[in-house]
């Protein structure tokens, strides 16, 4: 009698052991289950948290000329305040918009009928308007001017010799003034681009004007066709599609381009000094080089900013 209440005993222990055993490994089989799931919703809520990223770039003295025609037949142009609702702008939509994962300014182009005058080509292009919504105020060599800027090649197309197609991302353009224009009785104030900087096939290249004739009077250097175009320089850094600093400085009768705060190129020549009879504004962004069907580019601007 006694070994079977022994017996019996050892038998209620075994199972009140075997159920407890059970009992903690469910128990923590769902712990873990349940760590799991809030480590999920932890990363979930991180996720949702992620800020989203704008370019630094204030528009405020920047109007905007774009591939797409206006009602007039003429390419796009949006000057400020408009400019400054470029994100939800249908008219400027997809021709600069934002990327606000890598917070930047995306400057598309492509070919299309939207031109503009003396040219074949097409632009998503940043023009400097000292005073908002004025292109008739604007800024000589003598009164010295900066633009530096953080961009990128994002995209582009190939051209039938495999090299990259190239577009003009920088640019101080010459201006007539209103007596100028009318000395020379040109029907428009436009005058020749002083500083072309090109993106091109990977590097950063750069364009100037030359005067034909040094001994050019200061009214017969005013037409266009007294400038000739330099053989160009490149830099020795290729940036391929990273991102790079551009900065240009002009001061009285010099300008400097610098790429990546570590490599110069100065202008400091005759040709300068003479230039310093026209006005200037700065340009950016995205001023495609190409006519090839199906060509197009994508230029990203982090930061652009411009001081006097």
């Amino acid at each position: 009698m006694k070994n079977f209440r022994k017996e019996i005993l050892s038998i209620l222990l075994i199972t009140f052991l075997s159920v407890n055993a059970a009992c903690q490994s469910q128990k923590g089989s769902v712990s873990d289950s349940d760590v799991k799931v809030e480590k999920k919703a932890k990363k979930k809520k991180k996720q949702k948290k992620k800020k989203v990223k704008l370019p630094k770039i204030d528009l405020s003295h920047w109007s905007v000329t774009t591939p797409e025609l206006n009602a007039k037949g003429r390419a796009m142009n949006i000057e400020p305040p408009e400019i400054l609702n470029y994100a939800t702008d249908e008219r400027l939509l997809p021709y600069m918009y934002n990327d606000s994962t890598s917070g930047a300014i995306v400057f598309y182009s492509f070919p299309s009928e939207a031109t503009t005058a003396n040219t074949k080509y097409t632009r998503s292009e940043l023009r400097e308007q000292m005073v908002p919504g004025d292109n008739n105020t604007n800024w000589t060599f003598e009164q010295g001017a900066n633009m530096k800027g953080k961009l990128e090649m994002a995209e582009t197309t190939r051209a039938s010799d495999g090299k990259y197609h190239r577009t003009i991302i920088m640019q101080i353009h010459g201006r007539l003034t209103n007596e100028q224009r009318d000395l020379i009785g040109q029907k428009d104030n436009n005058a020749p681009p002083i500083l072309k900087i090109y993106w091109d096939n990977g590097k950063v290249r750069v364009k100037t004007k030359v005067l034909k004739n040094l001994s050019a009077t200061d009214e017969e250097l005013l037409h266009e066709d007294a400038w000739g175009d330099d053989e160009g320089f490149n830099f020795e850094q290729e940036v391929g599609f990273r991102k790079f600093t551009l900065e240009v400085q002009v001061s009285k009768g010099k300008m400097v381009v610098i790429l990546n705060g570590n490599e110069y190129k100065v202008y400091d020549d005759i040709h300068m000094k003479r230039w310093g009879v026209f006005e200037n504004y700065f340009k950016a962004g995205n001023y495609f080089q190409s006519r090839d069907e199906g060509a197009y580019s994508k230029i990203k601007y982090y930061e652009l900013e411009v001081s006097h």
